[in-house]
């Protein structure tokens, strides 16, 4: 004889987790990400090929531990990271984008944005929100990158590992939303290793491109653009930073992704574009706008990161609008590219 009522788990008309359920799990949803680090760094993307593999047989090749493993992989299951069948663990399309070797691989992204330094600023969200910007040129005596640099170089390099990632995910749509068919001469400013602007140069056979960036950025550029690449005789690399000068004339200046600083920098690096080119030079600017973007969880998260270790944000259509007037340019259009990012077009006025 059993003691338990029959009952149903679900009320009548409710469907979904409860709001209980919802909270606790948004409550510990850090262990997502600390997953995924996690099976980054002991290479489980990378040893799991097309077959399944037993997590025994798995542990063993990576060298870890088999029960903890099972656990690990329990988690990033729930997200749709990994599945498991009768044959053991599997690749999903979720799981694939941690491959190294992936065309779309996401791997050095998942690195950037769990690196050590960023466990360390979430808990200074509360303090920011009081005060009404980041304070990590307060705690550590310097801006971030500059921090970046010098102390962490290692993570350095992920970041623009990082960067040439979300490149790949996007070039591709910018070369085929950007007319540059009357354009002789293009600066992608702040282009990281350039795999950007070699996309665009591949896409339009009549254009001259420079590249400009800090040293640690162009000092790996894309081999398309080195002096023996195919790109050589239309590109050229140089050390520069937007935030003291742009150090080339050009009738367009690209800003992919990177003028996210808080607005005083984000004004300045317009204003140097326009003063290093000419009336009538384009200056644009792509970027994923958080009003505007098909991922809101993620324009909002890394808004908030941005917050913390640049004082920085990602940016409405409004505000971004607002910026590119202050810095003296006018605005000609806000148009997408295709589905993550939006081009605000600006002119240098006469």
């Amino acid at each position: 004889m059993t003691l338990i009522r029959s009952s149903s788990s679900i009320p009548d008309g409710v469907s979904g987790p409860s709001p209980v359920t919802m909270l606790r799990d948004l409550s510990l949803a850090s262990a997502a990400p600390a997953a995924l680090r996690a099976a980054i760094q002991i290479g489980v993307a990378d040893e799991i090929a097309d077959a399944p593999v037993g997590v025994e047989r798995l542990a063993a090749a990576l060298k870890v531990n088999a029960a903890v493993l099972v656990r690990l992989l329990r988690n990033l299951r729930c997200y749709g990271v990994f599945a498991e069948t009768e044959g053991g663990i599997v690749h999903t399309p979720v799981s694939r984008l941690l491959r190294s070797d992936a065309a779309t691989s996401l791997r050095s992204w998942v690195l950037w944005v769990t690196e050590p330094w960023a466990w360390q600023l979430w808990p200074d969200l509360e303090q920011a929100v009081r005060s009404g910007r980041g304070a990590f040129e307060d705690t550590y005596g310097r801006d971030f990158f500059t921090h970046l640099h010098k102390e962490w170089p290692e993570s350095t390099e992920i970041f623009n590992q990082s960067q040439t990632e979300l490149s790949r995910l996007t070039s591709a749509a910018l070369a085929a939303t950007l007319d540059l068919s009357e354009i002789k001469t293009f600066a992608d400013v702040g282009g990281g290793r350039g795999y950007t602007l070699a996309t665009l140069l591949e896409a339009n056979p009549h254009l001259h491109g420079t590249l400009v960036d800090l040293p640690a950025a162009v000092m790996h550029p894309d081999p398309r653009l080195h002096p023996d690449g195919t790109l050589a005789s239309r590109s050229r690399v140089m050390e520069g930073d937007c935030l003291q000068e742009v150090p080339v004339e050009a009738d367009v200046y690209l800003f992919k992704s990177i003028l996210e600083w808080d607005d005083e920098k984000t004004v300045t690096a317009l204003r140097n574009a326009a003063r290093a080119g000419r009336p009538g030079s384009r200056v644009l600017v792509v970027t994923n706008l958080i009003d505007d973007s098909p991922e809101i969880r993620y324009a909002t998260g890394i808004d908030l990161l941005f917050l913390l270790n640049t004082n920085g944000k990602r940016h409405t259509r409004t505000g971004v609008t607002r910026l590119v007037e202050k810095a003296g340019l006018r605005l000609d259009g806000v148009s997408p590219a295709g589905q993550l990012l939006h081009v605000i077009e600006t002119t240098v006025p006469g």
